[in-house]
């Protein structure tokens, strides 16, 4: 099946596309900063699930895409380090400011005063990251670069094997919370 859609029109759809994948983070309860905090305690596990079905439903409709024609792998390097660094930094920020990027916007949109001063700081780090762009590519991002890899290429394990193991995985988490759920109960 190929799709009756230009680039020009994927363009445009994109841009409802997230909006309406801000509703949905929003009506999923992650844009209050307090199920965000709870996830982090072991007391909500709202935020994992949200995350565990983006990202199967996000990975099989790019992957459809991909295979369809309609978007391009843009495979970055797999650099450990940076990796592992900007993971911590990822995970502190987020404590820290009670948000993801997204959620942040979502947030933002619903008029959160404190998801705002939390956007002006993702604007100010990301200048002050491509200020230090040279210094991070030269001492950092070298260290344990594993190139432009992906998890298909290797396993052996087909693009969509590794949606439906993705999928499998979120399944059985998501049955593993409910019956914790039912038993505390």
């Amino acid at each position: 099946m190929d799709l009756p859609l230009n680039t020009d029109t994927w363009k445009w759809i994109a841009i409802p596309m997230g909006m309406v994948f801000g509703l949905l983070l929003h009506r999923g309860g992650v844009t209050d900063a307090n199920v965000i905090m709870n996830q982090f305690r072991l007391r909500d596990w709202t935020v994992l699930k949200v995350m565990l079905t983006a990202i199967v439903v996000g990975g099989a409709g790019v992957l459809f895409l991909h295979q369809q024609g309609h978007a391009e792998w843009h495979i970055k390097p797999a650099t450990m380090l940076g990796v592992v660094i900007g993971a911590a930094l990822f995970g502190i920020g987020m404590v820290v400011y009670g948000y993801c990027p997204g959620t942040g916007i979502a947030a933002t949109a619903t008029g959160s005063i404190h998801g705002l001063v939390g956007l002006a700081g993702m604007l100010v780090g990301g200048v002050l990251y491509a200020l230090s762009f040279p210094w991070i590519q030269q001492h950092i991002l070298g260290v344990a670069d594993l190139g432009k890899k992906r998890l298909p290429d290797l396993t052996g394990i087909p693009d969509w094997g590794w949606i439906g193991i993705l999928a499998a995985v979120a399944l059985v988490i998501f049955t593993l919370l409910e019956v914790s759920r039912r038993q505390s109960e």
